[in-house]
């Protein structure tokens, strides 16, 4: 019996990507609206009732799909270390890396033009790609900041705040002008330059002084 349910457990998983996958790729061709969950459940080789056992909609699939990609951007924070002015400043520009890399692939791209394209017919998407996307990297960049405030490391202020100021020096125009493509995808060095002055810029503003002075003469 156990070995019967770990098997199961095995195809569980394999197919709940194939049900991502064929699920992203239907929306890049037909649009959200437009993409069925019969054509997805196709796609995927899967029956849309086992489709719905994982799912219980379409937007919870797209949902899906987007903390799939959210998750890959977060990375870093599963090895931060903040202990020290040294610490959150490396963590910070882990963290930035990563949420850079994360957002300008290719495929996350995609979605954003998809959800401006779907933004009238189906508001959902947007909102849940704001939900989901940008406001889960929100959230984790808050958590690493309000740890640093915990531990004295950065002054006392909204720690979300702090969070979209570290985002928008990460981006500046940067977002907008990959989805117009009118600008090409960032390479690593350029990725690590934009982390490294955004980390530098954050602590210059909300660092503890004690914090402050000591990073400043590292």
């Amino acid at each position: 019996m156990k070995r019967q349910r770990d098997n199961e457990n095995d195809e569980d998983g394999p197919a709940r990507e194939r049900i991502l996958d064929a699920a992203f790729s239907a929306f890049m061709e037909h649009g959200y609206a437009r993409a069925s969950t019969l054509d997805i459940a196709t796609r995927a080789k899967v029956s849309k009732r086992e489709l719905y056992s994982h799912f219980e909609n379409k937007q919870a699939l797209f949902a899906a799909g987007i903390a799939r990609r959210t998750q890959a951007m977060r990375i870093p924070l599963q090895h931060n270390d903040v202990a020290n002015p040294e610490g959150l400043a490396a963590t910070l520009r882990l963290l930035g890396r990563g949420i850079l890399t994360g957002v300008t692939d290719d495929d996350v791209m995609a979605v954003y033009r998809l959800a401006i394209a779907e933004s009238l017919r189906s508001p959902d998407v947007a909102a849940t790609l704001d939900r989901v996307g940008r406001g889960e990297t929100r959230k984790a960049v808050a958590a690493l900041i309000a740890q640093a405030q915990a531990l004295d490391l950065v002054v006392a202020g909204d720690a979300g705040e702090m969070a979209d100021e570290f985002c928008s020096l990460l981006f500046s125009d940067l977002l907008i002008r990959l989805v117009l493509r009118v600008a090409r995808k960032p390479a690593p060095k350029e990725i690590a330059r934009r982390s490294e002055i955004a980390t530098e810029l954050l602590l210059r503003l909300y660092a503890a002084p004690n914090a402050r002075q000591k990073h400043e003469t590292e």
